[in-house]
C-alpha cells in the first residue's frame, strides 16, 4: 500500500470515528481505539455499487478497485461511510476481481452498515481476555474490531464460503490482530474454540440454534438478528448465561437487522408496486391510527402475529401487502379511511394485533423462553392471560429459496 493511501485512509477514519461519535453512536473508548486502529481499507480492497434502480433483473452493479486511481476517491468514501458495503457476488472467487461494469448476480455477502456494527458491540460489552466467536463474518470487519479489543488468540469466525474465508483469513493476517477464521456452518459455531465469552452472529436466524447456546460461557453474552419472511420489522436477540448458568434472553424490535442465512427467502413488494398503484383497493373506514415506525416492538409482534406481510416504505402513504394472498392495504391519508384489497384483510389484522399490544400493556420487549434440548421456544411479553405470546420457527423449517 502507498504511503499517500495510507495516510489518507488514517484520516478517514478519524473522520468517520468523529462522525460516530458526535452522532452519539459510538461511545466505548476500547472500541473507538479499535475503529481507529482496524485498517478497513485491507479488509475492503474492493466494493460493488448498485447501478440498478429497485426491481430490476437482472441487476447492473459497478465494482470499485481501491487500488485503482480512478475509483479510490469513491471507493475510500464508501467504505468509511454509514453504508452496507456490498462485496461478494453469488459466493464469487475473490481475488483478481475485474472493475468496472458487472450485469446479473445476487450479493451472498457485505459488510454491514457502520451504525450497526457499533451498537451490535457496544452491546456485547466487548473487554480484553474476552473468547469472541463472529459467526458469519464476511470480509472480517467485525471480527477485527473485536479481535483488536480482546487481544490476539482469541477472536475467531465461523465463514461458510470457502473463497471468503480465505480472503478474510488473508487480510486479517496483514492487520496482525491474531483474528482467525474457519471454514464451516455458522449454525453449528465452533465447539472446538469454546465456550465463549462473547458470540455475535452476523447472519439472522428464525430461530436460536441450541448448539450457540451450549458453547457460551458463564456471564456470557450472544447477540444475533431474529429473522422473518419480512425484512421491515426484524428483531434483535440477546441471550445471556448468568454465572450459575441460567440462560436468559430478550427480543427487541429493531429498524434494521442483518441479512438472513443463506437461503432464507424474504418476501417482496416489489411485483405488487405497480398493481397497488393501479388498484389500490377499496376505502373503508378506520379509526386506527398505526403507532409510529420508531414503536419497534409492535410492529415486531406483527411480524409474528400476523405473518406473511411486507411493507413498502417507499410508498407515500403506509402501504402494507401480502405478497403471497395478494392482498394489501394503503392508508389515507389522514382522510379517515384505509383501501383494502384481496381476500385477505391485511389492515383488520394490524387491527388486532394492536389491539392486543395495547391489552398487553405495550410491551417495548420480549423474553424468549429456550426450552433444554433444542425444543420449542416461546416468546412473551409478561405474565398473565392478555400477554403476548408466540412460538419461533425451528431453524429447519426456515423458508428456502434462491439467494
Amino acid at each position: 500500500m502507498s504511503p499517500d493511501l495510507h495516510a489518507v485512509a488514517t484520516g478517514r477514519r478519524a473522520a468517520m470515528v468523529d462522525r460516530l461519535e458526535s452522532d452519539g453512536v459510538l461511545t466505548d473508548p476500547r472500541l473507538r481505539a479499535a475503529f481507529l486502529r482496524v485498517r478497513r481499507e485491507v479488509l475492503l480492497p474492493h466494493a460493488y455499487r448498485r447501478v440498478s434502480g429497485p426491481g430490476a433483473d437482472p441487476i447492473d452493479w459497478h465494482l470499485l478497485d481501491g487500488s485503482h486511481a480512478d475509483d479510490r476517491a469513491e471507493w475510500l468514501d464508501l467504505i468509511h461511510s454509514d453504508e452496507s458495503v456490498l462485496f461478494q457476488r453469488d459466493g464469487e472467487p475473490l481475488d483478481g476481481l475485474g472493475r468496472g461494469p458487472v450485469t446479473g448476480g445476487h450479493m451472498t455477502s457485505m459488510s454491514t452498515f457502520t451504525p450497526a456494527t457499533v451498537e451490535a458491540l457496544q452491546t456485547l460489552r466487548l473487554a480484553p481476555g474476552h473468547r469472541f466467536l463472529d459467526l458469519g463474518p464476511g470480509p472480517g470487519v467485525a471480527l477485527a474490531l473485536a479481535a483488536s479489543v480482546t487481544g490476539p488468540g482469541l477472536a475467531c469466525g465461523v465463514e461458510r464460503d470457502r473463497h471468503m474465508a480465505a480472503f478474510a483469513q488473508r487480510n486479517l493476517d496483514t492487520l496482525g490482530l491474531g483474528a482467525r477464521v474457519v471454514e464451516g456452518d455458522a449454525l453449528d459455531g465452533h465447539p472446538a474454540g469454546g465456550p465463549y465469552d462473547r458470540i455475535h452472529s452476523g447472519i439472522g436466524v428464525p430461530g436460536l440454534p441450541s448448539v450457540w447456546v451450549d458453547q457460551l460461557a458463564p456471564e456470557g453474552r450472544l447477540l444475533t438478528t431474529l429473522a422473518t419472511r419480512t425484512p421491515s420489522w426484524p428483531g434483535q436477540l440477546l441471550v445471556t448465561r448468568t454465572p450459575t448458568g441460567v440462560i436468559e434472553a430478550v427480543l427487541e424490535g429493531r429498524a434494521s437487522g442483518y441479512r438472513p442465512l443463506f437461503g432464507f427467502r424474504w418476501l417482496t413488494v416489489l411485483d405488487h408496486r405497480d398493481r397497488v398503484a393501479a388498484h389500490s383497493g377499496r376505502a373503508r373506514p378506520t379509526r386506527w391510527l398505526p403507532p409510529a415506525d420508531d414503536a419497534y416492538a409492535f410492529w415486531l409482534a406483527a411480524a409474528y402475529l400476523a405473518p406473511g406481510l411486507v411493507r413498502d416504505f417507499q410508498a407515500g402513504t403506509m402501504t402494507i401487502v401480502a405478497p403471497e394472498e395478494d392482498s394489501w392495504a394503503v392508508a389515507g391519508p389522514g382522510d379517515g379511511t384505509v383501501r383494502v384489497h384481496g381476500p385477505r384483510d391485511v389492515w383488520a389484522e394490524l387491527e388486532d394485533v394492536h389491539a392486543r399490544w395495547e391489552q398487553a400493556g405495550r410491551p417495548t420487549a420480549y423474553r424468549v423462553e429456550l426450552s433444554d434440548g433444542g425444543g420449542p421456544q416461546h416468546v412473551v411479553s409478561g405474565a398473565g392471560p392478555k400477554a403476548l405470546a408466540w412460538t419461533l420457527p425451528p431453524i429447519g423449517l426456515a423458508p428456502q429459496g434462491t439467494p
